[in-house]
């Protein structure tokens, strides 16, 4: 991986710490570096090309999902409702060059993500808890079999998360497996 994305990685995480261990809510919010780099060989193992992000944030996850972009020759579509934030993953995704492989859309994922087409290879949601099934169902019809659905925080929220687990995980196209890394992924493969 270039030095220029790594160092931006770095800064994230650092600033993540300082503001956790300063009890700013969550800090920058961004993935556990665990489970970004789960995300990241996931991506690449796959092939992924067309990747969808739902939850930007700061770019944190985006760097890791560019990343293994540029090296499938593939994109990253990223959503994000809060535009300072949008503004913030723009700038940190331009500071490690990867502007070229990543498209930000700033609303709602539910409204911003119905106005695409395309085949989708890797989904990631990393959002509003209440949603995550909606975030899904709004590229399903764009998954191919194979394709990866993965979601963050179902260990760490599995109260407000277990709705979409009971989706995922019961859904006759679908397989689907909790990994408890980071706050919990929900790892889902599309099999018909």
């Amino acid at each position: 991986m270039d030095q220029a994305i790594l160092d931006v990685m770095a800064k994230i995480e650092m600033r993540n710490e300082r503001e956790k261990l300063r009890g700013l809510s969550d800090g920058a919010d961004a993935l556990d570096p665990a489970a970004a780099k789960l995300l990241y060989i996931l991506a690449i193992g796959s092939k992924a090309k067309h990747i969808v992000e739902v939850g930007a944030g700061v770019g944190y996850s985006t760097l890791w999902l560019a990343a293994a972009a540029k090296a499938s020759g593939g994109r990253v579509t990223t959503c994000e409702i809060n535009s300072a934030m949008a503004a913030e993953a723009r700038r940190n995704i331009e500071e490690a060059e990867l502007t070229d492989y990543v498209e930000i859309l700033v609303g709602d994922a539910r409204q911003t993500l119905r106005g695409q087409d395309g085949p989708v290879d890797f989904h990631f949601i990393d959002a509003t808890f209440g949603h995550y099934e909606t975030f899904l169902d709004v590229v399903y019809k764009r998954l191919a079999v194979g394709s990866l659905v993965i979601v963050d925080n179902v260990v760490e929220n599995a109260f407000e998360v277990d709705d979409y687990i009971t989706y995922v995980q019961n859904h006759p196209n679908l397989d689907s497996q909790t990994v408890s890394i980071g706050d919990g992924l929900e790892i889902t493969v599309r099999i018909a």
